[in-house]
């Protein structure tokens, strides 16, 4: 270890290296403190479909953590808070923008376990996928030592997109503006999961503390124990009790646990505003915290096996098998909201540039690309990772389905589509013309996509190839584990979920 106040040299590749590492290691190891957390959620849990979805959430870690493959199919964007010390020195004239963008590219472009790139530039107008994952969003900061310190995450859309900003009146009640906005999110950023909070500075400071607050380890359970010792950690206390009495519970499908933790960080902010951020973390929660002291890269070492607990999930149980192939509306009309499948056969996958491009087919007259007819048929809301060796495809599990939403009326009254499939809740105008066209929408767990590739057992490309991991292919699946979110009559399992948790535990509280 170097000396406190001696020049350190840090080599460059050790942080590349040291980035790509951390990067794939999150990409399939949960942390223990998470796992910790959410296996004692998934025993206190009591509503069946959470449950079920905590049980998915769990028993996909495990495969993910034995086969070495991502989490979820959403890998992230990168995000890094560096602090360099002031008395260290690097071996090369590279920015340290460079340097991290060539260890998320070496990440990413891994061959044993390729992470899926999401990251498109410019972001208006032809929005191209960069093809690595690069740049990350990095933020540095100077500090007095000889060190180099790496926070870094690997934060999902789904989450990403629920972040939300306002600057309160100093009088307000932040705890009122959370309960307000917390419902507001649906269920995309696939809960449980943790919830970061920024207080104060200006509105771009409170950001930054609300996403560096998901670094943080979950160490709720600890807090209550020894009870709160200041005004912050009596704030984190009550909103992880309030928020989880809203009864959105697992994936928004109604129960007991919403959040698994409440990370709140501050800032001095001027005497006439209170900005405030939230920013939710999902089930996939991905960060990794190292330092470099020029001795040479991170040591990372795996995580022990009996961090993860052995769950006993029996997807079978309770469940209704369906055979998609030669389905018809008649055939879905006695599906009911809440109610467990087991699919198989064959679907289409379409997310939202494959939507954009049929419904322009469909205006200029232009014939669907051939295996494209959706007459009695289901789409799969997904963009796959990469398959590796033996893999079918790779992780594989469901996107946000509200993106679709606003094709969802015309492709059910154009195509004769009678059903999709994807994540969290759908919005009104969705469930009206799932209602007025006798379809259905099922959700699969979000956070479980290695578990859901193994119910894919071909897969072909079918249209639209350019569009990479948004293109369209057919899918044969054999007991794809699903739940009916909206059924045939417009019954929605994530309002009268949550509406029934948050009625059961405010009658507990009495």
């Amino acid at each position: 270890m170097p000396q406190p106040n001696a020049l350190t040299e840090i080599r460059a590749d050790d942080l590349i290296t040291s980035v790509a590492d951390a990067l794939q290691y999150i990409s399939y190891f949960h942390p223990p403190d998470f796992l910790h957390a959410l296996h004692q959620a998934y025993l206190r849990e009591e509503s069946p479909a959470a449950k079920d979805a905590m049980a998915q959430l769990l028993v996909n870690s495990r495969m993910c953590a034995l086969g070495q493959r991502p989490i979820c199919q959403d890998t992230g964007l990168v995000v890094v808070f560096v602090k360099v010390g002031m008395q260290v020195r690097w071996d090369q004239n590279v920015s340290l923008q460079a340097l991290i963008d060539e260890g998320v590219r070496r990440a990413y472009q891994h061959p044993d376990n390729p992470l899926r790139a999401s990251m498109v530039s410019p972001p208006i107008g032809q929005r191209k996928n960069t093809g690595d994952n690069t740049p990350a969003v990095v933020h540095v900061e100077l500090v007095p030592g000889n060190t180099v310190e790496v926070r870094l995450a690997a934060k999902g859309g789904g989450s990403e997109n629920k972040a939300r900003f306002a600057i309160l009146n100093p009088s307000d009640s932040l705890v009122d503006w959370v309960l307000e906005t917390l419902p507001k999110l649906g269920a995309g950023w696939c809960p449980p999961g943790m919830l970061g909070i920024g207080i104060g500075g200006s509105a771009e400071k409170a950001m930054l503390l609300a996403k560096e607050a998901l670094l943080e380890d979950i160490d709720l359970h600890e807090l209550r124990e020894r009870g709160p010792a200041d005004d912050i950690e009596r704030l984190r206390l009550e909103l992880h009790e309030k928020i989880n009495a809203l009864g959105i519970g697992a994936q928004g499908l109604g129960g007991l646990t919403t959040v698994l933790d409440v990370k709140i960080r501050t800032f001095p902010t001027h005497a006439a505003s209170l900005p405030v951020a939230l920013i939710p973390n999902c089930a996939a929660t991905r960060h990794l915290h190292f330092t470099l002291d020029g001795s040479g890269p991170a040591d990372l070492r795996p995580p022990q096996l009996e961090d993860w607990p052995v769950i006993d999930w029996d997807p079978a149980a309770g469940a209704r098998r369906v055979n998609l192939d030669g389905i018809t509306h008649k055939d879905i009309k006695s599906w009911r909201a809440g109610e467990r499948l087991l699919l198989s056969g064959r679907v289409l996958t379409a997310r939202d540039a494959a939507h954009k491009r049929i419904l322009e087919l469909l205006d200029s007259g232009q014939p669907l690309p051939a295996g494209m007819d959706l007459a009695d048929r289901f789409i799969y809301y997904v963009g796959p990772v990469d398959a590796v060796r033996d893999e079918v495809v790779g992780p594989a599990g469901p996107t946000t389905s509200t993106r679709m939403d606003k094709f969802t009326p015309q492709l059910l009254a154009r195509t004769g589509l009678i059903g999709m499939i994807g994540k969290a809740e759908r919005g009104p105008a969705a469930t009206d013309a799932i209602k007025q066209h006798g379809a259905v929408y099922l959700m699969a767990v979000g956070g479980a996509a290695y578990l859901v590739a193994k119910a894919i057992r071909q897969s072909r490309l079918v249209a639209f190839e350019e569009l990479g991991m948004e293109a369209v292919r057919e899918f044969q699946l054999e007991d794809m584990p699903v739940i009916v979110a909206v059924d045939s009559s417009g019954e929605a399992i994530h309002q009268s979920g949550p509406r029934e948790w948050k009625v059961r535990l405010a009658a507990q509280s009495d």
